[in-house]
């Protein structure tokens, strides 16, 4: 029996990677609009102040293959909000 829980795949995510720390999920979408429009939310919903300091950088990545057989691929570098590189510089001075 196949149950399809959504009318398309996901198949966008923002992806915060942190310093030292790896990476952390930010929002999965539909598309790359849909992402672009929505992660900066989550990046301020999600993450404590400590942890947005430690962002160095936000990937863009689209699911390459099949649904149970693929990979992510990067695609494109996302602005860091504005608020993560004031506090870095804060830290910094």
């Amino acid at each position: 029996m196949f149950i399809q829980t959504e009318s398309k795949a996901q198949g966008w995510r923002a992806i915060a990677i942190l310093e030292g720390r790896g990476e952390c999920l930010l929002f999965v979408g539909r598309s790359s609009k849909n992402v672009r429009d929505e992660y900066v939310d989550s990046f301020n919903e999600l993450l404590e102040a400590d942890e947005k300091e430690l962002v160095t950088s936000i990937q863009l990545q689209q699911w390459q293959g099949t649904p149970d057989a693929g990979r992510w691929q990067f695609k494109n570098e996302l602005r860091v909000p504005q608020s993560a590189k004031l506090a870095r510089a804060v830290a910094a001075a």
